[in-house]
Protein backbone atom coordinates (compact mmCIF):
# COMPACT_ATOMS: atom_id res chain seq x y z
CA UNK A 1 0.00 0.00 0.00
CA UNK A 2 1.50 3.28 -1.11
CA UNK A 3 0.85 6.34 0.82
CA UNK A 4 1.20 9.58 0.48
CA UNK A 5 2.12 12.49 3.24
CA UNK A 6 1.09 16.26 1.58
CA UNK A 7 3.64 18.98 3.15
CA UNK A 8 2.68 22.18 2.81
CA UNK A 9 4.88 25.46 3.52
CA UNK A 10 3.49 25.52 7.70
CA UNK A 11 2.74 21.91 7.62
CA UNK A 12 3.30 20.31 11.21
CA UNK A 13 1.95 16.81 11.76
CA UNK A 14 3.30 15.37 8.35
CA UNK A 15 6.43 13.38 10.32
CA UNK A 16 3.52 12.53 12.90
CA UNK A 17 1.68 10.76 10.06
CA UNK A 18 4.47 9.48 8.33
CA UNK A 19 5.41 7.36 12.09
CA UNK A 20 2.04 6.28 12.27
CA UNK A 21 1.86 5.04 8.83
CA UNK A 22 5.10 3.18 9.64
CA UNK A 23 4.19 2.13 12.68
CA UNK A 24 0.70 1.02 12.21
CA UNK A 25 0.08 -0.26 8.34
CA UNK A 26 2.36 -3.11 8.01
CA UNK A 27 1.98 -3.35 4.33
CA UNK A 28 2.01 0.33 3.95
CA UNK A 29 5.40 2.41 2.25
CA UNK A 30 4.86 6.16 3.33
CA UNK A 31 6.38 9.38 1.27
CA UNK A 32 6.17 12.59 2.26
CA UNK A 33 4.60 14.56 -0.95
CA UNK A 34 5.20 18.37 -1.22
CA UNK A 35 2.31 20.74 -2.00
CA UNK A 36 3.86 21.46 -5.69
CA UNK A 37 3.26 17.83 -7.06
CA UNK A 38 1.03 17.41 -9.49
CA UNK A 39 0.69 13.79 -10.31
CA UNK A 40 -0.68 11.24 -7.10
CA UNK A 41 -1.21 8.34 -9.26
CA UNK A 42 -0.21 5.02 -7.70
CA UNK A 43 -1.12 6.29 -4.17
CA UNK A 44 -3.67 4.55 -2.59
CA UNK A 45 -3.64 6.51 0.14
CA UNK A 46 -3.15 10.50 0.61
CA UNK A 47 -3.08 11.88 4.04
CA UNK A 48 -3.46 15.23 4.23
CA UNK A 49 -1.49 16.59 8.05
CA UNK A 50 -2.57 19.47 10.34
CA UNK A 51 -0.79 22.02 10.86
CA UNK A 52 -0.74 25.89 9.80
CA UNK A 53 -0.38 25.83 5.94
CA UNK A 54 0.72 29.10 4.42
CA UNK A 55 0.19 30.29 8.13
CA UNK A 56 -3.34 30.27 8.06
CA UNK A 57 -2.94 34.24 6.97
CA UNK A 58 -6.45 33.98 6.17
CA UNK A 59 -9.15 31.31 6.59
CA UNK A 60 -7.37 28.00 7.82
CA UNK A 61 -6.76 25.94 4.24
CA UNK A 62 -8.08 28.66 2.29
CA UNK A 63 -4.32 29.23 0.41
CA UNK A 64 -3.36 25.68 0.49
CA UNK A 65 -6.37 24.56 -1.50
CA UNK A 66 -4.87 26.48 -4.45
CA UNK A 67 -2.00 24.37 -4.35
CA UNK A 68 -1.11 22.36 -7.17
CA UNK A 69 -1.40 18.69 -5.63
CA UNK A 70 -4.93 19.68 -4.36
CA UNK A 71 -5.77 18.91 -8.05
CA UNK A 72 -4.42 15.98 -8.09
CA UNK A 73 -6.04 14.80 -4.56
CA UNK A 74 -9.33 15.87 -6.25
CA UNK A 75 -8.86 13.91 -9.10
CA UNK A 76 -7.72 10.70 -6.80
CA UNK A 77 -10.94 11.17 -4.79
CA UNK A 78 -12.90 10.85 -7.86
CA UNK A 79 -11.33 7.76 -8.77
CA UNK A 80 -11.37 6.58 -5.64
CA UNK A 81 -8.35 6.85 -3.63
CA UNK A 82 -8.86 6.94 0.27
CA UNK A 83 -8.09 10.46 1.39
CA UNK A 84 -7.03 11.21 5.54
CA UNK A 85 -7.58 14.92 5.64
CA UNK A 86 -6.81 15.64 9.56
CA UNK A 87 -7.22 19.20 11.38
CA UNK A 88 -5.53 21.72 8.82
CA UNK A 89 -6.36 19.02 6.38
CA UNK A 90 -9.83 18.54 7.40
CA UNK A 91 -10.23 22.45 6.96
CA UNK A 92 -8.18 22.01 3.82
CA UNK A 93 -10.60 19.50 1.89
CA UNK A 94 -13.78 21.62 2.92
CA UNK A 95 -11.81 25.07 1.41
CA UNK A 96 -11.23 22.87 -1.65
CA UNK A 97 -15.00 21.13 -1.91
CA UNK A 98 -13.93 17.80 -1.45
CA UNK A 99 -15.99 17.99 2.34
CA UNK A 100 -18.94 20.52 3.06
CA UNK A 101 -19.52 22.33 5.76
CA UNK A 102 -16.40 24.83 7.23
CA UNK A 103 -14.41 25.15 10.12
CA UNK A 104 -14.91 28.28 12.39
CA UNK A 105 -13.07 29.91 15.32
CA UNK A 106 -14.17 27.55 18.50
CA UNK A 107 -16.56 29.09 20.87
CA UNK A 108 -14.92 30.77 23.36
CA UNK A 109 -12.16 32.10 20.43
CA UNK A 110 -9.29 30.36 22.48
CA UNK A 111 -6.71 27.12 20.77
CA UNK A 112 -7.80 23.73 22.20
CA UNK A 113 -5.31 21.41 22.66
CA UNK A 114 -6.10 18.40 25.02
CA UNK A 115 -7.34 14.68 24.72
CA UNK A 116 -11.28 14.48 23.60
CA UNK A 117 -13.08 11.60 23.34
CA UNK A 118 -14.80 10.75 20.25
CA UNK A 119 -17.86 8.64 19.63
CA UNK A 120 -18.06 6.57 16.69
CA UNK A 121 -21.17 7.02 14.66
CA UNK A 122 -20.35 4.67 11.85
CA UNK A 123 -18.06 1.80 12.36
CA UNK A 124 -18.81 0.60 8.58
CA UNK A 125 -16.55 2.71 6.53
CA UNK A 126 -12.99 2.21 4.94
CA UNK A 127 -11.72 4.22 8.03
CA UNK A 128 -13.25 2.56 10.93
CA UNK A 129 -14.14 -0.81 10.49
CA UNK A 130 -11.93 -1.61 13.65
CA UNK A 131 -14.20 0.17 15.77
CA UNK A 132 -17.26 -0.88 16.93
CA UNK A 133 -20.84 1.29 16.75
CA UNK A 134 -21.16 4.00 19.42
CA UNK A 135 -17.49 2.88 21.02
CA UNK A 136 -16.07 5.81 22.94
CA UNK A 137 -12.15 6.67 21.61
CA UNK A 138 -9.56 8.91 22.62
CA UNK A 139 -7.80 10.73 20.21
CA UNK A 140 -6.43 14.52 20.96
CA UNK A 141 -7.50 17.79 19.59
CA UNK A 142 -4.81 20.92 18.78
CA UNK A 143 -7.05 23.39 17.15
CA UNK A 144 -8.48 27.32 16.70
CA UNK A 145 -10.80 26.76 13.91
CA UNK A 146 -12.52 23.53 14.86
CA UNK A 147 -15.92 24.71 15.15
CA UNK A 148 -17.82 22.52 11.95
CA UNK A 149 -20.95 24.42 10.42
CA UNK A 150 -22.99 23.79 7.47
CA UNK A 151 -26.48 25.31 6.81
CA UNK A 152 -29.45 23.07 7.59
CA UNK A 153 -29.88 21.25 4.01
CA UNK A 154 -26.44 20.32 4.33
CA UNK A 155 -26.80 18.73 7.51
CA UNK A 156 -30.06 16.78 6.58
CA UNK A 157 -28.05 15.49 3.76
CA UNK A 158 -25.17 14.07 6.08
CA UNK A 159 -27.79 12.90 8.84
CA UNK A 160 -29.91 10.64 5.65
CA UNK A 161 -26.26 9.62 3.69
CA UNK A 162 -24.52 8.51 7.12
CA UNK A 163 -21.47 10.85 6.17
CA UNK A 164 -21.28 11.69 10.05
CA UNK A 165 -18.37 8.87 11.48
CA UNK A 166 -17.37 10.81 14.55
CA UNK A 167 -18.77 13.37 17.05
CA UNK A 168 -17.81 14.74 20.29
CA UNK A 169 -18.83 13.10 23.92
CA UNK A 170 -18.06 16.52 25.05
CA UNK A 171 -18.10 18.78 22.43
CA UNK A 172 -14.83 20.89 22.87
CA UNK A 173 -15.11 23.40 20.49
CA UNK A 174 -18.76 24.59 19.38
CA UNK A 175 -18.90 22.06 16.59
CA UNK A 176 -22.75 21.81 15.04
CA UNK A 177 -24.54 18.28 16.57
CA UNK A 178 -21.01 17.77 17.83
CA UNK A 179 -19.65 16.76 14.46
CA UNK A 180 -16.21 15.95 14.98
CA UNK A 181 -15.08 13.90 11.53
CA UNK A 182 -17.38 13.27 8.28
CA UNK A 183 -16.94 11.27 4.99
CA UNK A 184 -17.80 12.46 1.40
CA UNK A 185 -20.95 10.49 -0.52
CA UNK A 186 -18.38 8.23 -1.79
CA UNK A 187 -17.13 6.91 1.70
CA UNK A 188 -13.05 7.46 0.37
CA UNK A 189 -12.53 10.87 1.81
CA UNK A 190 -12.93 11.37 5.63
CA UNK A 191 -12.33 14.86 7.14
CA UNK A 192 -11.80 15.31 10.91
CA UNK A 193 -10.37 17.17 13.33
CA UNK A 194 -9.14 15.10 15.95
CA UNK A 195 -5.21 13.80 15.48
CA UNK A 196 -5.52 9.54 14.85
CA UNK A 197 -1.90 9.99 14.96
CA UNK A 198 -0.93 11.27 18.08
CA UNK A 199 -2.74 8.34 19.18
CA UNK A 200 -1.00 5.46 18.19
CA UNK A 201 0.70 4.33 21.67
CA UNK A 202 -0.27 4.26 25.10
CA UNK A 203 3.29 5.79 25.97
CA UNK A 204 1.41 9.10 24.32
CA UNK A 205 -1.96 8.90 26.02
CA UNK A 206 -3.70 7.10 24.11
CA UNK A 207 -3.71 4.09 21.35
CA UNK A 208 -7.04 4.35 20.11
CA UNK A 209 -5.82 6.20 16.43
CA UNK A 210 -4.33 2.65 15.53
CA UNK A 211 -7.52 1.35 14.43
CA UNK A 212 -8.21 4.31 11.88
CA UNK A 213 -4.73 2.84 10.43
CA UNK A 214 -5.75 -0.76 10.58
CA UNK A 215 -8.86 0.20 9.06
CA UNK A 216 -7.61 1.51 5.92
CA UNK A 217 -5.17 -0.84 5.26
CA UNK A 218 -7.44 -3.74 5.43
CA UNK A 219 -9.78 -2.07 3.53
CA UNK A 220 -6.93 -1.88 0.80
CA UNK A 221 -6.19 -5.28 1.40
CA UNK A 222 -10.00 -6.19 0.33
CA UNK A 223 -9.68 -4.13 -2.65
CA UNK A 224 -6.99 -5.09 -4.32
CA UNK A 225 -8.16 -8.80 -3.24
CA UNK A 226 -11.49 -8.11 -5.07
CA UNK A 227 -9.72 -6.53 -8.43
CA UNK A 228 -7.50 -9.43 -8.45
Amino acid sequence: MKVAVLVFPGSNCDFDCVHAVEETMTDGAVERVWHTTEDLTGYDLIIVPGGFSYGDYLRSGAIARFAPVMNAVAKAAEAGVYVLGICNGFQILTEAGLLPGVLRRNTGMKFRCHSSMLRVARPDTAFTSEYKQDELINIPIAHGEGNYYCDDETLAKLQANGQIVFTYDDNPNGSLNDIAGIVNEKGNVLGMMPHPERAVSDLLGSSDGVRMFTSIMKAWRERHANVN
